[in-house]
């Protein structure tokens, strides 16, 4: 009986893959380099050993394991958890991508390399891995120190930064050139195309996740999820991105659902197998002989990365704010490179614009920064306690004041109101009407001609079906009225606002002519025709504005209802905080003892320093609990104080509870600053007579005082003029502290 190739080969890339795992398990090392180990030891530069008859196939199921492992990433990432990580990851991430870029370009040439190899170099130094610093951050066990929320936010970054550069370095690729205009038009286009995906990913997906919910048995789910998944890839495809890109969209829109985490759960075993023959074609394209002859490269850009990613990291973390000892923890926790490193590289090999040493290069890096990794987080302490004695007191001063750590609660502007509403009204509606219209001038318009007679009735036909199709959305483009207290407030306050306010609307009705113009163009390329259409589309949306203000409510309702889904299942709190001060999650199991008990009687803040910021239980939360609140069984207590505090409570509590991992994208409560002046009326109050519990439910967990810090202040204690006050609450809340 003929047995196909494919299935000896999967069977000995798997047996040997499954034996060098279980080694490196036992040595606890990554499995990632035993992966790459067993590619090594089966590909075609070993030569006594077993090797894979048919390279082709196997790099087949690579490029799928590649699309799953993107796939994966994208239900972890989404993109409002982009939009929440707030400054401090995304000015670090950007800092040490931009400077590993700019340093991995000059070594490479310094070195006498290409400039297109240069430039994969940069790319390839740039990104950090996800799986190597999850797993050193767990068998450390300091997933709760306030760094790892830093290092967890730039990986997030990092992510959607890799995705970009794979589609640079594509476009660089084909065209061999640095040309502007390309590079701004490949930019734009993936912008455009992103914003689309997106939209209409989120009003869809999760619809119809949820009308098919109880239809949904784990292996339907499984099976519609990897359909989208692919069908996101083929659609990226077809418009020119890579099928990576597709699947990470895909995967960042379920990751909007409330399937998101049994849908995550049900792809890990399939991710896992398929990444598995991607690590291992990893090892079979490895030349152990290549890898010899460029030694020297190896280490000098090992040492390049380490150095690099600690200095860039560490100047971006300060450059966001942070202190100087979670700055340097974050940069000597990233000092690696890892997955997204393998696809940028092979990325090269693949477009034949990279040399050949580039690839086992990049791998031999991912190895041994493997293994420095849990050293370099390990000393990361010791080494900022070397550092902060031999830096200058100037330079400590200034980077104690420069590092804030949160903003400062302050009324907004009215004008931030104004202008944040007309933008993404603006970019929302343009988008969606631009992508109507070409949606109907590529499949409407040739299924409209083939019908009739005339390509001119064909084309009316169809710019009559598109103007019906984008009419709610240039309603609201240059209709609709946008957060019209604040509008009136700038409007009734000084005659100097009525101007901009003018230029607004102007701006908003020119674009609705753009627009249309847009859509005349595509559809007859004469003026005339713009000239005839504007009135009529200008009288329509006029008559008919009731109508279409009701549909478009109805969308706009529907979106940010699949928006917030998962958020309505799922509250808590974000990881930011002055000082050392950062917030831990535990969960009460039913066999605990401190359940029943108050907080007054448990004494946490007596006897280990920290407070509860809150409780959640169920789809309840409790901000700010009294001492009287009871601890229930499965109650998920929010818990704020310093690395030393929460590391003594956590030893006590891991024998009572079940440590939550850290998140960075709590949201509903947040930690903020209030400075006592003359916009409060705080000064000479206590803490317990100022009401901040009662009145906006926060809660006061630190205070800066001449130079001195009071963490966890007693309830007597008076706030005088220029406190710096922390409090843990509700933004919106909060506001309610400054007077107008």
């Amino acid at each position: 009986m003929h047995l196909p190739k494919l299935i000896v080969d999967l069977a000995l890339l798997l047996g040997v893959a499954g034996v060098t795992t279980l080694i490196f398990r036992k040595l606890k090392q990554p499995v990632v380099l035993g992966y790459i180990l067993a590619g090594i030891l089966i590909g075609p530069h070993v030569p006594w050993t077993p090797t894979i008859s048919d390279e082709a196939n196997v790099k087949v199921w690579a490029e799928i394991g590649v699309v799953f492992l993107l796939f994966s990433l994208g239900l972890e990432f989404s993109f409002k958890k982009l939009v929440r990580i707030g400054g401090t990851a995304s000015i670090t991430a950007i800092v040490e991508i931009v400077g590993m870029l700019i340093l991995g370009f000059l070594v490479g040439r310094l070195m006498g390399w290409s400039t297109m190899d240069s430039i994969f170099l940069g790319g390839i130094l740039s990104v950090s891995s996800t799986t190597i610093i999850i797993r050193a951050f767990e068998e450390l066990g300091i997933k709760s120190q306030r760094f790892a929320g830093i290092v967890f936010g730039v990986l997030i970054v990092e992510d959607l930064v890799a995705i970009l550069l794979m589609v640079i370095l594509s476009t660089l690729a084909v065209s061999q050139k640095f040309a502007g205009g390309e590079m701004l038009e490949s930019l734009m286009k993936l912008v455009f195309f992103l914003a689309v995906w997106f939209l209409a990913g989120i009003f869809i997906v999760p619809t119809f996740l949820r009308k098919a919910s109880k239809l949904m048995s784990e292996e339907t789910l499984l099976v519609v999820s990897l359909g989208l998944c692919l069908g996101m890839v083929v659609l990226a495809t077809q418009v020119g991105f890579s099928p990576a890109l597709g699947a990470f969209v895909m995967g960042s829109i379920l990751a909007e659902t409330t399937m998101a985490e049994r849908i995550e759960h049900l792809v890990k075993p399939v991710k896992d197998l398929f990444a598995a023959v991607f690590f291992v074609s990893v090892g079979i394209i490895f030349e152990p002989n290549t890898l010899i002859a460029y030694k020297w490269p190896v280490l000098i850009l090992t040492l390049v990365t380490i150095f690099g990613k600690i200095i860039s990291t560490t100047a971006g973390a300060l450059l966001s704010g942070q202190p100087m000892k979670q700055s340097l923890q974050s940069g000597m926790s990233l000092a690696q490179i890892g997955e997204f490193s393998f696809i940028i590289a092979s990325l090269g090999l693949t477009l034949n614009v990279t040399s050949g040493f580039l690839y086992p290069i990049a791998v031999a890096i991912s190895a041994i920064t493997t293994f420095t990794t849990p050293y370099l987080i390990k000393f990361s302490e010791p080494v900022y306690h070397w550092i902060e004695n031999r830096l200058p007191m100037k330079w400590k001063l200034a980077i104690n004041q420069y590092g804030t750590g949160a903003q400062t609660i302050q009324a907004e502007s009215d004008w931030k109101i104004v202008l944040r509403s007309y933008l993404t009204v603006v970019i929302i509606n343009s988008v969606i009407v631009m992508a109507l219209i070409l949606l109907s001038e590529k499949f409407l318009l040739p299924l409209i001609t083939g019908s009739v007679s005339s390509p001119t009735l064909a084309a009316v036909i169809t710019g009559f079906i598109t103007l019906i199709a984008i009419a709610p959305f240039l309603w609201a483009l240059a209709i609709r009225r946008l957060h019209s207290f604040a509008y009136a407030n700038l409007w009734l306050d000084k005659k100097y606002n009525h101007g901009p306010l003018v230029m607004l609307e102007v701006v908003r009705n020119i674009l609705l002519v753009v627009l249309v113009g847009f859509l005349v163009d595509r559809l007859f390329s004469a003026m005339i025709a713009l000239l005839a259409v504007l009135p009529v589309i200008i009288v329509v949306l006029l008559i008919f504005s009731r109508r279409l203000q009701s549909f478009y409510s109805r969308i706009e309702k529907r979106f940010l209802s699949n928006l917030n889904e998962r958020e309505g299942a799922t509250h808590g709190l974000p990881d930011l905080s002055p000082w050392d001060a950062h917030i831990a999650y535990f969960t009460i199991q039913p066999e605990s003892p401190v359940i029943g008990k108050t907080l007054q009687q448990l004494a946490w803040r007596e006897q280990y320093g920290v407070n509860v910021a809150s409780i959640e239980r169920g789809k309840r939360t409790i901000y700010a609990p009294t001492r009287t609140e009871m601890i229930y069984p499965y109650d998920k207590i929010a818990v704020i104080g310093t690395d030393i505090q929460l590391e003594k409570f956590r030893t006590v509590a891991e024998s009572e509870t079940v440590y939550e991992e850290a998140a960075v994208n709590r949201e509903d409560i947040t930690l903020n600053k209030l400075i006592i002046d003359e916009h409060t009326d705080l000064r000479g109050k206590s803490i317990r007579a100022s009401g901040i519990r009662e009145t906006v439910k926060g809660l006061v967990v630190g205070i800066e005082r001449n130079g001195e810090r009071i963490l966890n202040p007693d309830s007597t204690t008076i706030f005088e003029w220029d406190d710096v006050v922390w409090i843990v609450g509700e933004r919106k809340q909060l506001q309610k502290l400054v007077k107008e």
